[in-house]
């Protein structure tokens, strides 16, 4: 048991703000130390969550303070080497989404874990809440029955003057478009619903935004478990909604949020012939919405009592994965992907880069 989790946060943008309310909130964790490549962000940052000391750079930062973990905020080109330092110098590391620009750089980061025998999440904080936790208890227990069919929808509106970022819509410097930087977060959430997929078909689409990358994507994946959904991305869609549905034999259950998930925007519909079983599906009385600070703090309390990592910090290159089958498949003109076929895929472990129909 670690008495006190000493952390460290590399990039004070607006994304550290809720990693350092999160290390805040826990009782046996304190903040210790910042960078980023402003010193002068790092300051005003540092100034504003207590104080820890502030360095000029991450390499300073991890020999003079060895933290226990290392909360890495930058933008996704970073991470690998971030993350390969901080494993290295024997830090715990918790980045943000998407945790690279490719599988191959964030397998760099696996391994560097790995070698170091520490811990690598990804934050995926729709994973996190007691009605997720509820829904997946009782898809896991087949209190729904079999899983038949689901749609995963990110409906996002992101002007035009959005994409005149110089490093947004670009291969090279975003990676990917909207399904990567946007619909991964409920691709993440249904993939921790439905369990591991089997194959992907999908088409990138430019309907309308001046972008190298797609604004809107279609796919059907295919899940292990039998179920079939359809995943639809968009950056155009002027009434924004994250929404998933499952429809299994028993029930279909949906969530529709925007940006985070509380009891109320999850419903459970019993089938015909099943409703009295709605009481026994009911949401649990005490509600935790969906945050960074409840994933931060069910990895913390597994970090200082040696167990296993908690679903919420698991697997933290599923989703990655089914991001990369989705581009994947686009490149080949929508052709089906597997998960064997995407662990030695030629290109898209790499990269992302795609072909993307233009409608416009």
């Amino acid at each position: 048991m670690t008495e006190t989790l000493r952390c460290a946060i590399v990039g004070t943008g607006a994304i550290a703000q809720a990693h350092a309310t999160a290390i805040a909130a826990y009782p046996h964790a304190e903040l210790v130390a910042v960078t980023d490549l402003s010193r002068e962000s790092a300051a005003s940052f540092a100034e504003n969550f207590g104080g820890p000391a502030v360095y000029d750079d991450l390499d300073a930062l991890l020999a003079a303070e060895s933290p226990d973990v290392v909360h890495v905020c930058t933008p996704p080109v970073a991470h690998r080497a971030q993350s390969v330092a901080a494993s290295a110098a024997g830090a715990h590391v918790i980045v943000e989404k998407p945790p690279a620009p490719s599988l191959e750089e964030l397998d760099d980061m696996r391994a560097a874990a790995a070698r170091a025998g520490r811990e690598l999440v990804v934050v995926f904080q729709q994973r996190t809440g007691t009605a997720a936790a509820h829904v997946k208890r009782l898809l896991d227990d087949g209190a729904f029955g079999r899983p038949l069919i689901a749609q995963c929808q990110t409906l996002w509106y992101r002007n035009a003057a959005y994409f005149e970022v110089p490093w947004r819509g670009k291969w090279e410097t975003e990676g990917g478009g909207p399904t990567l930087g946007h619909a991964i977060h409920q691709i993440d959430l249904l993939a921790y619903l439905l369990g591991p997929w089997e194959s992907v078909q999908s088409r990138l689409w430019r309907l309308d935004r001046e972008t190298q990358t797609e604004d809107a994507s279609t796919a059907t994946v295919a899940f292990a478990n039998g179920a079939i959904a359809s995943v639809v991305t968009s950056a155009v869609s002027p009434r924004e909604t994250s929404s998933i549905r499952i429809d299994a034999q028993r029930a279909t259950i949906t969530v529709d949020h925007l940006y985070g998930h509380g009891h109320e925007n999850w419903r459970i519909t019993p089938a015909p012939g099943f409703e009295e079983l709605a009481a026994e599906w009911a949401l649990p009385d005490v509600e935790e919405q969906s945050s960074h600070t409840v994933l931060i703090r069910d990895v913390f309390d597994a970090l200082r009592t040696g167990a296993p990592m908690p679903p919420v910090g698991g697997e933290p290159a599923r989703s990655f994965e089914l991001v990369a089958a989705i581009y994947a498949s686009a490149a080949e003109d929508g052709a089906p992907v597997t998960p064997e076929q995407l662990a030695a895929h030629p290109t898209h472990r790499r990269g992302f880069a795609s072909p993307v129909t233009d409608r416009r």
